[in-house]
């Protein structure tokens, strides 16, 4: 079952002309990336004392970040179906840091992140000012984390989460673990809710490894954004919003999981082979 995230992690080689990408590409994204976090930052000190924990301006900046951002790196992103909206939230696979950009790009969302991410350099700011929800894997936080998460569902907030609880070699999905979507069987929100599968996949440029854009085992981010930067002719990303499902239709959080897994995991598999 583990037994890819032993495979050989395909060798890094940039050459001159991919360190000129690099650099070019690298220097513009990093400015409008952290220029968009300073422009969010002064209109969320306007937005908060008017809107609280309300987000209505915002995350529109956080996607026009994210669309050029895409544009920037010369990845197309292609949408299929619509995103939903009814109240609720959004499950999908995992291959990398690039479904951050991806799915912003794609519809505005509140990421679900685990803790380690808030402490990271550069990417943990990033999250904090985005409204990303960080949860800690430890069984004593698990009723306050729940009371977390089911607030911000309630404040309208459409949270996305990655139930495979790690990034792949975006080639295969993991199996989803159920735990999150215990919240949505709240009694204050078991017949309001509504869950959309999304399905990410990335096509490998053209002759390149299909891993391409995977992010796995103990590859680091700084290579894997090296790469990504130097890559002449990107592949491409497709987002599919498949229909989505009402939580009350299903007994509890394992089958609702399946089902979502099961969705995800039949587009994917049709997409990449």
């Amino acid at each position: 079952m583990t037994a890819w995230l032993d495979a050989p992690v395909p060798a890094t080689r940039i050459r001159p002309l991919g360190w000129l990408r690099v650099i070019w590409r690298g220097t513009v994204l990093g400015s409008l990336t952290y220029g968009g976090l300073l422009v969010l930052l002064l209109v969320r000190l306007i937005e908060w004392p008017i809107f609280g924990q309300a987000r209505p301006v915002t995350p529109y900046i956080t996607q026009f970040v994210c669309r050029t951002g895409l544009r920037i790196l010369r990845l197309p992103l292609v949408i299929h179906g619509r995103p939903m909206t009814a109240p609720g939230a959004i499950v999908a696979n995992h291959s990398s840091w690039l479904d951050i950009f991806t799915l912003n790009a794609a519809q505005r969302v509140y990421f679900v992140a685990k803790s380690e991410v808030a402490s990271w350099p550069g990417i943990g700011w990033l999250a904090r000012a985005t409204g990303t929800l960080f949860i800690a894997r430890k069984g004593t936080e698990a009723k306050r984390q729940k009371e977390i998460f089911e607030s911000r569902l309630q404040a309208g907030h459409r949270l996305l989460f990655f139930p495979e609880g790690t990034s792949t070699d975006a080639i295969r999905v993991l199996p989803f673990k159920s735990t999150l979507f215990e919240a949505f069987f709240a009694p204050g929100l078991v017949r309001s809710m509504h869950i959309q599968p999304v399905t990410v996949v990335f096509h490998a440029p053209e002759g390149e490894d299909p891993r391409h854009y995977g992010w796995w085992g103990d590859m680091d981010f700084a290579t894997h954004l090296l790469k990504t930067l130097a890559t002449r002719r990107q592949g491409r990303v497709e987002v599919t919003f498949h229909p989505e499902v009402p939580v009350d239709a299903f007994e509890n959080r394992k089958v609702l999981a399946l089902h979502c897994e099961r969705v995800i995991r039949t587009a994917h598999v049709n997409a990449v082979t």
